[in-house]
């Protein structure tokens, strides 16, 4: 076997793209908040949140590599190499990113040919999605929110999903920024002003309410409110930087925005 052989994997999208290589068996742990394949969370120990891990029962399993993603699970990565652990923290925000992180985790692990196979079979199919989304009537205006409170606009890799799908994002300034931090909506208004056509929820791990969102002040007069075009895509097909995104998560975004420009042709 090449490449590390006990592996822990901070978060969903080193799992998932490990089982679609077929390398599951050098999984030896995953996040708790795993649910794609749903056969890791019945074969695999949980030792991770996103934000917090248990350090003990990590360094119990032994790893020889532990994979985790971008600046807040720097502490966490931090104290693994300090117990001697070498760890990975991925930090890709795009969609080409994605594709490329989906290669290089597979060279690490001895599958570089499987990993290209399957990243191009991805970009296949996101294509696909491209060239569908050209016959639309015209491309409606989308908002993305990651959270409600505060409102928080979606990363740079839904916001190209989104323009993959058909569609427009209304912050592509804000999707720019890596941080969440960084994309808060000091003014929920702005929202009004941009006037989208569709809104699109994934509250990363809460449940999105669509009449919430209606009854914000000043909000009746957007055009996705007034058609009832607000609609949940779930967490975890579209806000992990991973296969599930790249296939399930934009095929939801392109359903529903061609089930939109039917309506609109209607």
């Amino acid at each position: 076997m090449i490449g590390p052989r006990r592996i822990v994997c901070l978060t969903e999208e080193p799992t998932e793209t490990l089982y679609a290589l077929g390398e599951q068996d050098r999984i030896v742990g995953i996040s708790g908040f795993t649910v794609r394949p749903a056969i890791a969370r019945k074969e695999k120990p949980k030792v991770s949140a996103f934000t917090s891990a248990k350090i003990g029962e990590i360094l119990k399993l032994q790893p020889d590599f532990v994979i985790g993603f971008s600046d807040i699970q720097a502490d966490i990565a931090g104290e693994l190499i300090r117990h001697g652990v070498e760890v990975w923290i991925s930090n890709h925000r795009s969609v080409e990113g994605i594709l490329d992180y989906i290669r290089r985790l597979g060279a690490m692990v001895g599958a570089s040919d499987k990993a290209d196979a399957y990243a191009e079979a991805l970009q296949r199919g996101l294509e696909e999605i491209e060239r569908e989304a050209a016959d639309l009537p015209r491309r409606p205006k989308v908002y993305f929110e990651e959270w409600d409170e505060p409102a928080i606009t979606g990363i740079r890799w839904v916001a190209e999903l989104v323009r993959i799908a058909g569609g427009d994002d209304i912050f592509p300034e804000r999707a720019a920024e890596p941080l969440a931090r960084q994309r808060i909506l000091e003014d929920p208004t702005e929202v009004v002003r941009r006037a989208p056509d569709i809104i699109l929820g994934s509250w990363c791990g809460k449940k999105f309410r669509p009449e919430k969102v209606a009854a914000r002040p000043g909000w009746d007069a957007i055009p996705a409110v007034r058609d009832g075009e607000l609609h949940e895509i779930k967490s975890p097909i579209i806000l992990q930087p991973g296969p599930a995104a790249l296939s399930e998560g934009v095929r939801e975004i392109a359903a529903l925005i061609r089930a939109w420009g039917r309506r609109q042709a209607g």
